[in-house]
């Protein structure tokens, strides 16, 4: 017997030997058939970005693969928690289809992959800047901090379940001090639920294009509907001081969210949204702690406020997006709409670097109109004007955000501007 033979041989019998175990019903180096489902499912889901292929971390649709190899391609899939349904859908059929090779080969994989993988940690370091300059007795206010951030997410089993939780550590550059301590302002968990989408806990909502509320609620979410129809309900308790970020009288406000929207996407261009929020039982009280009468501009001891919503967003094309929305406090007596227009122009992701984006636009957000818009960064309640802004991404996870507005107070018609700078380093 030749050298080469024997080498053979013993090279045979020891890939026999090692694998012995995981030879079953089928043979797991024999090939999956070239007209077999499992490559369409697998084509699938490297679409979808479930997996990015086997062994050289390619997948070439066109060659075949042994059962050991679709096998592994599995596993790697089956320990991804955060799938889209009809990915998971996929992943249990490959699952059913290659089992014995999974008990034998792969499942042992997949369980370390979930168990490394079970905690994921994101955050942002963030830098602050803002300067505003008002004719009113509210004079002026600069703000200069730094944010730090942390983001766990936690994934509870396979379930589609996570917990999740936001910290935020805030220091004052302008005085080199720090705040009180590490603040949770979320803490919550979100899943799947008789096929709706639900959140509880300290969770984060946000309504239609933030003109209304973009907070948290000590209470719950319940989303449900298809990807063109959307019914998201909300329900908790709202507590948030110094919410206006304009506003030198700070108030602290507690009260009741109840809340219903609606979301019509007919396609990747149009997405329209209307809803309804109520607060009742509010508690405002100013920097002094004394009680605020008629918060939302009610009348006298009036403690319930109700708002409507409309609006929505046209991209013309992938670089051009019209955004509009209205709002009104039915409630209120005066100071009680708010809206907002404006022109984006392409958009800036984190994760593109030299990606960019701007918008121009005009905001009036009346004093008694909006709970926590998201403009407040730049524009918050009591004031109206023009407003502009730019967002640039010099390297990877590194935005940087300038805006301006130039308008007034709705109430006095006193001239107010605020020049506004931000950097966020995301992780």
């Amino acid at each position: 017997m030749s050298k080469k033979t024997l080498v053979s041989a013993i090279t045979a019998a020891l890939v026999v030997g090692a694998a012995s175990t995981t030879f079953a019903a089928a043979n797991p180096f024999s090939d999956v058939p070239a007209d077999s489902w499992a490559y369409d499912a697998v084509t699938t889901l490297a679409a979808d970005g479930v997996i990015d292929g086997y062994p050289d971390g390619t997948y070439k649709g066109q060659n075949t693969m042994t059962r050991y190899e679709m096998a592994q391609i599995v596993a790697r899939a089956m320990a991804k928690t955060d799938l889209e349904k009809a990915d998971k859908a996929l992943v249990d059929k490959l699952a059913a289809e290659f089992a014995e090779e999974l008990d034998n080969l792969g499942v042992r994989v997949a369980d370390l992959e979930k168990k490394s993988d079970n905690v994921k940690w994101g955050g942002e370091l963030r830098y602050r800047y803002y300067d505003i300059d008002r004719d009113s007795k509210a004079g002026d206010e600069t703000h200069n901090k730094v944010l730090f951030r942390l983001e766990p997410k936690a994934y509870i089993g396979n379930s589609g379940w996570t917990a999740n939780a936001r910290l935020d550590y805030e220091m004052n550059l302008s005085t080199d001090e720090n705040n009180d301590g590490v603040v949770v302002d979320r803490a919550y968990v979100e899943g799947p639920l008789f096929g709706a989408t639900v959140t509880a806990g300290r969770t984060p909502l946000f309504t239609a294009q933030g003109l209304l509320f973009d907070d948290r609620i000590s209470g719950g979410t319940v989303a449900f509907g298809s990807d063109e129809f959307k019914t998201t309900l909300a329900a908790g308790r709202y507590s948030e001081d110094d919410h206006n970020a304009y506003e030198k009288d700070a108030r602290d406000i507690t009260a009741e969210y109840y809340g219903v929207q609606f979301d019509y996407t007919p396609n990747d261009n149009l997405a329209l949204n209307v809803g309804y929020t109520a607060l009742t039982g509010i508690d405002a009280k100013n920097s002094n702690s004394q009680k605020i009468v008629a918060p939302f501009g009610g009348d006298k001891n009036d403690t319930t406020a109700n708002f409507w919503y409309a609006g929505g967003k046209y991209a013309f094309d992938k670089n051009v997006a019209f955004v509009g929305e209205y709002a009104q406090n039915t409630e209120a007596n005066t100071e009680d709409q708010a809206w907002t227009a404006e022109l984006q122009y392409k958009g800036a992701n984190p994760a593109d670097a030299g990606s960019w984006g701007m918008y121009a636009g005009y905001r009036q957000i009346e004093t008694f109109a909006s709970i926590a818009p998201t403009y407040d960064d730049i524009i918050g309640t009591g004031y109206k004007g023009a407003v502009v802004g730019a967002s640039y991404v010099p390297a990877e996870n590194i935005l940087a955000t300038i805006q301006y507005f130039d308008g007034e107070e709705t109430v006095s018609s006193q001239d107010a501007s605020k020049f506004f700078a931000n950097v966020d380093f995301f992780f």
